[in-house]
């Protein structure tokens, strides 16, 4: 049954994640802190999203392909105390309205890079029972161009407006706890990751900003953004030989999360970006090994879909996914994995102005390998 432990859940790295609520992409998978002797993986992931709206006329895909990388590496320093460290882009978003289509804010675009690297400690009471912490520093950057609908005016009459940060280190921090049952693969850990408190330099560029703060139409601030604390619950357990049942779940306070340069809200009356709701993402699966040297998974992910105005940067509203991975034992000490996620993007309705816009039946595709090596 040991075997089958090696079975991941995301062996498709991308998709699933990238719709997961506000702005998660990784799910801040702790998985090789639980890897046997000395172990180092990498990953690549690509997300081919197809999101489009219609107010009149069709917005256009607005979500940019995209790829995601990671790594790690674990050893243990005693029978008792193990180390990893962990990379990986836990947040991000790109939204592309795509000039010349006629939509409402065509132009209009944005993005948020982030990379975070990870360092952990486990120390083993037992076979069973074991805690972990670490730190995690987080760097992160965005930029926005957007055409602002001029109010009380005909949809399509905007004035332009950009907005683009520093790039910030910040650091946070993460603990848990496990329980195993070696002998039937059984695994259930909790983790809790702490907010990160964030304070960018921003500059921001409007004619909007002559007639309100700056006659130069440009402001540079001082602004905080905190990205939020999270709880990841993970299980799994052996079902019958060679097969194994994976469960996972990740709640995020998304409501803590807001960016609001102070020149926009002066212009606009309020947030660039905010959350009505904080978020709970699932994924259920089972995982078989076919022989010595394949394995693979089957697993789907929800997250519920909440209702009322989603934002014109991140117009989705929960997820349906699923997930199939392959794994291939090339030697008994390395592995190459792969996988592919289909999405359901949750249908959302946005504002611009005074008039609502829908996007509705959108879908992602994502794709991911892994390679992974025991010494």
């Amino acid at each position: 049954m040991k075997n089958t432990t090696l079975l991941a859940a995301s062996l498709a790295v991308g998709a699933t994640g990238a719709y997961a609520g506000g702005m998660d992409r990784s799910g801040m998978s702790i998985s090789p802190l639980f890897e046997d002797g000395t172990y180092v993986e990498l990953s690549f992931g690509s997300v081919s999203p197809d999101v489009s709206g219609t107010l009149g006329v069709s917005s256009g895909d607005v979500t940019p392909s995209y790829t995601q990388l990671s790594g790690a590496y674990k050893r243990d320093l005693s029978d008792q105390l193990s180390m990893a460290l962990i990379i990986d882009q836990p947040y991000g978003a790109d939204i592309d309205y795509t000039d010349g289509t006629g939509y409402a804010i065509a132009g209009s675009n944005a993005s948020v890079n982030t990379t975070a690297i990870t360092a952990l400690l486990r120390y083993k009471f037992n076979e069973n029972f074991s805690v972990y912490g670490g730190v995690r520093n987080l760097s992160s950057e965005g930029e926005v161009y957007l055409n602002i609908p001029v109010p009380n005016a005909p949809a399509g009459v905007t004035f332009p407006y950009a907005m683009e940060t520093s790039t910030e280190n910040d650091w946070g921090y993460l603990v848990g706890a496990a329980y195993e049952i070696p002998d039937i693969a059984l695994r259930a850990s909790l983790t809790f990751n702490s907010s990160i408190d964030i304070k960018f330099d921003a500059h921001e560029e409007s004619v909007g900003l002559a007639s309100q703060l700056n006659p130069t139409g440009t402001l540079d601030e001082s602004m905080k953004v905190t990205m939020p604390k999270s709880v990841n619950f993970d299980f799994q357990t052996g079902i019958a030989a060679d097969t194994l049942l994976m469960f996972s779940a990740r709640w995020a306070e998304w409501t803590s999360t807001t960016i609001n340069p102070v020149g926009y809200k002066a212009i606009v009356g309020d947030n660039l970006v905010d959350h009505d709701n904080d978020t709970i993402s699932y994924s259920l699966g089972v995982g078989g090994r076919f022989n010595e040297k394949w394995s693979g998974s089957l697993s789907v992910g929800y997250e519920k879909s909440h209702g009322g105005f989603a934002g014109n940067l991140a117009p989705r509203d929960g997820y349906k996914s699923i997930t199939a991975g392959l794994k291939y034992n090339v030697t008994e000490q390395t592995a190459i994995s792969g996988g592919v996620s289909y999405v359901w993007v949750g249908d959302a309705n946005t504002k611009i102005g005074n008039f609502e816009t829908s996007f509705e039946d959108n879908t992602a595709v994502g794709f991911g390998l892994k390679l992974s090596h025991t010494f």
